[in-house]
């Protein structure tokens, strides 16, 4: 079926198509990863992309090969709405919902064109013409990687373009620890490394580079945290004067909720951080085994994602957030024992 997929799209893309690809708000390293992987890859071909993110992204993801081309929606919305509306394409990549490009959502919504979703996470929408989706796999650039080499097997892979292609998948792997990493994740990573991704290099870029501030950020984050032994829960949470009093920057809480989900006995792990100027409480959540967080983003934090990993919001203060939660850990007792 998706290569049904992949051979219906390589036939409608030529050299004089015009290409936008989309990342979701708040982009990670397998939003980031893919769209300037694939963006680098159909610029090989001679096609004319433009990769536009709905906001910006974090300082340790600013190496990437080619990242200074791309847009933001919030820094320069005339313009990304003029290559938008331009394009004969529009791949949207590691988001499935226009709900997740913030602002840019509406735009999206009312745009006439040709959308293809290649994306990795639940419950897709059906916007999109071409669907290259499989909810089952580890991240968003094994699926790039699989569009390029089963059409294109022809074309060589760059090293630009593999290491856009290893950030993504080492980051939504947790560095290949993760259940959804497979043995066929491990070939794809082995590929790219012959082809020039420097493992070690971009490992080392991603998680060594830390600010002193951002390391006293985790340690405030350590200091509130709470654990629930009745229900094999911990949380934590930052207000905004802690991330205030510690210079916080985009991406300077990535990862956080892995600590508390690392205590033994603890199967279900959030972090919760207040946005004042949002209004509203961001949510992380992490699981190991049976528990479905993205079933309980969906059900109570108007969010989503994958089995073991999804992120929401909360519209309520963050004291009231905090009590909510804990009172609704008692219908999941049983689910979490």
């Amino acid at each position: 079926m998706r290569k049904k997929t992949i051979e219906g799209l390589k036939s409608q893309l030529s050299s004089n198509s015009k290409v936008s690809i989309i990342g979701h708000k708040n982009p990670d390293g397998d939003a980031l990863g893919s769209t300037m992987g694939l963006s680098l890859f159909l610029e090989q071909l001679g096609i004319s992309t433009q990769v536009i993110m709905p906001n910006g992204f974090p300082d340790f993801l600013k190496w990437l090969p080619g990242i200074n081309t791309v847009l933001c929606y919030d820094a320069d919305k005339e313009q990304c709405e003029k290559k938008l509306a331009d394009s004969d394409f529009v791949f949207t990549l590691d988001f499935n919902d226009f709900g997740r490009t913030g602002n840019l959502g509406e735009f999206l919504k009312a745009l006439d064109t040709r959308f293809v979703m290649i994306d990795h996470h639940q419950e897709p929408s059906d916007y999109a013409e071409f669907m290259l989706v499989d909810t089952h796999i580890a991240s968003t650039c094994e699926l790039v990687y699989e569009f390029i080499t089963t059409e294109y097997s022809e074309q060589k892979l760059t090293a630009e373009v593999a290491s856009c292609l290893y950030t993504g998948i080492m980051t939504d792997t947790g560095s290949f620890r993760f259940p959804s990493t497979t043995s066929k994740t491990h070939r794809i990573i082995a590929d790219l490394i012959d082809a020039g991704a420097k493992n070690s290099q971009i490992h080392q870029d991603i998680y060594d580079n830390n600010a002193e501030s951002r390391l006293h950020l985790l340690g405030q984050a350590l200091q509130n945290l709470k654990v629930l032994e009745d229900f094999n829960t911990a949380y934590t949470y930052l207000t905004q004067d802690d991330l205030n009093t510690h210079g916080f920057k985009k991406g300077d809480t990535e990862g956080f909720v892995n600590y508390a989900l690392s205590l033994k006995g603890i199967r279900f792990a959030v972090i919760f951080i207040e946005n004042k100027a949002e209004e509203i409480i961001k949510i992380s959540f992490r699981s190991i085994g049976d528990f479905d967080v993205n079933t309980f983003a969906r059900a109570h934090y108007h969010g989503g994602g994958h089995k073991n990993a999804a992120g929401g919001k909360s519209d309520l203060d963050l004291k009231s957030t905090l009590t909510e939660f804990e009172n609704r850990l008692d219908a999941y007792k049983e689910k979490l024992s």
